[in-house]
């Protein structure tokens, strides 16, 4: 299936005119499994986030979950607080919403969710990750659109780099 048929079915935002939405597609060259192995981990996003640092969760990995997470130097920012509103192993959905922190991501939520495909006749995966942000005062729509697609550009690169590294020593892996 395409893209867009997965952006209409998961990634429905309700936005007010003072925000922006938007929807940032990657393939990564890893099976499913291997992909969703990382992304279910909300206590952990530093395994393929490169700009936290670190990550504390505020009580048990459940929907409605808290976690704190700390922001490498270099982004304007430092602290993000962040709960869990939707966790579906079955179809591979996560959301998350921003609910405190010292940036300018207000009322910020994403679903991101991870379809396998077949690429070059290899298991491969499709990762869609979709956003809903109010537009800070003295910003444009299309300035803050831009620098969350380049956050999450990043955070995707970055899965498909640990992904497809860690596919790679799973077919070591059983060939010896």
């Amino acid at each position: 299936m395409e893209a867009a048929h997965y952006i209409r079915r998961y990634h429905r935002h309700n936005l007010d005119r003072k925000q922006c939405a938007s929807a940032v597609v990657k393939h990564v060259k890893a099976p499913v499994d291997i992909v969703w192995s990382l992304v279910r981990r909300f206590d952990q996003p530093q395994k393929y986030k490169p700009f936290v640092s670190r990550c504390t969760m505020l009580g048990d990995l459940n929907i409605g979950s808290v976690r704190e997470v700390n922001v490498k130097s270099g982004l304007p920012a430092t602290t993000s607080t962040e709960r869990l509103e939707l966790l579906d192993d079955k179809e591979h959905i996560l959301g998350i919403k921003i609910v405190g922190g010292d940036h300018r991501l207000r009322n910020y939520s994403s679903i991101l969710t991870v379809h396998p495909e077949v690429t070059d006749g290899r298991s491969g995966t499709l990762v869609i990750e979709s956003f809903v942000v109010d537009i800070p005062d003295g910003n444009t729509k299309d300035d803050t659109c831009y620098f969350v697609k380049a956050l999450i550009n990043c955070n995707l690169k970055s899965l498909s780099d640990v992904s497809e590294r860690m596919a790679v020593q799973d077919q070591r892996g059983r060939l010896t």
